[in-house]
């Protein structure tokens, strides 16, 4: 029996959800609408049906880390995670996925969403699955079409075709652009268009067959890549060098709106993108005042407003349709009439060579993670976490010394030659130019205060010379 393989598409970075998301931590690894990320609930989404494999994600090699360890958390073992060194669209990201099916279960399923969106029906996600699942084995490409709610303009849209025998959809007539309001509201008040959600069903071989009859470019490039790709411990490298070289298209360009072969399912099971604060205000329970308040927050006198804090108190007197996000080094203050605007802050503060939009004061490692705590002229200070058993690489610094002060659990360090072991209250220094690792040998979290200071305090000076999560050996 044909298996559905869910293929979780988790490249993105979330923009228009800065401060929250950011490049090194994009919003399917937040948990934005309840308890569990974004990219745990697409894991969990085919929870209870039949036919269901495990999971094959595509991600960002920067993400790798942190995608195995939140599916671990939820116990989903992966049917593997392959890792692309930049974004090259959605159309190859598919391709690497078929092709890695392929070689274990030519014919399967391939069940194709994206990492960061709410489906809060699934029952009824379910029941369409069942009827993508017979069109798929029938040869069909399926996607599913939102049905509309609003005149939105953030989205692309779908017109039905023909009505198909059976599972309830219906041939593509057209894809359609993002449109205006005007053309948005016709597209609505006429029932004959859905919203476009990215989400596709297709055998695996069947996508083979059209990506190489479409674009041979696309999947030549892919093919090269993938045989030149390598195993890296619970992933699969896809060859930078050959993947470079491949054209970056979406599915829909590339495939759907060439093929004769398409069809779309509506959907109609509290579905959102997420793709603006805005948007998370309307999938998000409100209070009696229209509020959504996540963390530390008062509001008085304050109606249809998303306030967010995470670091401090937040308190909010007499506004109304305003989204105020709360992080450790940023505010937002936006009305949401303007959320789609917040990518310019973004794109501000590259142009400004600022970091605010790569990461969060707490950086996460493989092994743990690191917090900023102070800055300033030839120091810095930050607080380290690591994990039980978990190592930092054996390394080194041409421009910075370190000193250690345990405040929790015990350490193994090597200096040199030299192997110690230090608790609580006990520290240590560490030289420019020493070689050096911290290692967590106990059963519980490791916390230390690192005191930096030097004439360069960046973090690409570090060299490697042994590493156990097989980074690059320069930073």
């Amino acid at each position: 029996m044909s298996r559905i393989v869910p293929v979780i598409l988790s490249g993105g970075s979330g923009t228009r959800l800065w401060p929250l998301s950011r490049e090194h931590y994009p919003k399917q690894l937040l948990a934005l609408s309840g308890d569990l990320t974004m990219l745990q609930e697409t894991a969990m989404r085919l929870d209870g049906t039949a036919q269901q494999a495990p999971a094959l994600v595509v991600c960002n090699e920067e993400h790798r880390f942190l995608v195995a360890e939140q599916l671990r958390q939820i116990d989903r073992m992966p049917h593997d995670i392959l890792l692309e060194p930049f974004g090259r669209n959605t159309a190859p990201a598919l391709t690497f996925a078929a092709l890695a099916i392929t070689a274990r279960e030519p014919n399967a399923v391939l069940l194709v969403m994206p990492a960061d969106h709410v489906i809060r029906d699934q029952a009824a996600f379910h029941a369409v699955v069942q009827k993508g699942r017979v069109e798929a084995l029938a040869g069909r490409l399926v996607t599913f079409g939102i049905v509309p709610t609003q005149p939105e303009t953030g989205y692309g849209y779908i017109r039905k075709g023909t009505m198909l025998a059976s599972a309830g959809g219906y041939e593509i007539d057209r894809f359609v652009e993002k449109p205006d309001a005007a053309t948005a509201r016709a597209y609505l008040d006429s029932g004959e268009y859905l919203w476009n959600s990215g989400i596709f069903m297709m055998t695996a071989e069947r996508w083979l067959e059209e990506i190489r009859r479409f674009r041979p470019d696309i999947a030549d490039a892919c093919v090269t890549a993938w045989k030149a790709g390598k195993r890296d411990m619970d992933f699969f490298r896809i060859d930078k060098e050959a993947f470079a070289r491949c054209p970056g298209e979406s599915i829909d360009y590339a495939v759907m709106e060439k093929t004769d072969n398409a069809v779309v399912i509506p959907l109609d099971a509290g579905w959102s993108d997420i793709g603006a604060w805005s948007s998370l205000w309307e999938v998000s329970q409100r209070d009696a005042d229209g509020n959504v308040l996540q963390g530390d927050v008062m509001a008085f006198h304050t109606h249809n407003a998303l306030l967010i804090a995470q670091h401090r108190f937040v308190a909010a007197v007499g506004l109304e349709d305003v989204i105020v996000v709360e992080t450790a080094d940023a505010v937002l203050v936006a009305h949401k009439n303007h959320a789609q605007e917040v990518k310019t802050v973004v794109a501000e503060l590259k142009k400004r060579k600022r970091t605010e939009h790569l990461m969060h004061r707490r950086v996460y490692r493989p092994w743990g993670h690191y917090e900023g705590i102070d800055v300033g002229e030839r120091f810095q200070v930050k607080r380290i976490t690591v994990n039980p058993g978990a190592a930092l690489s054996l390394q080194m610094h041409h421009h910075r010394a370190e000193h250690w002060i345990i405040v929790k659990g015990t350490a193994r360090v090597t200096r040199d030659d030299e192997v110690s072991i230090l608790v609580e209250n006990q520290s240590t220094y560490i030289p420019i130019g020493t070689k050096h690792r911290l290692e967590n040998p106990g059963k519980t979290p490791l916390e230390m205060i690192e005191v930096q200071s030097g004439g360069y305090l960046g973090e690409d000076d570090i060299v490697r010379f042994e590493d156990r999560y097989n980074r690059d050996s320069q930073s």
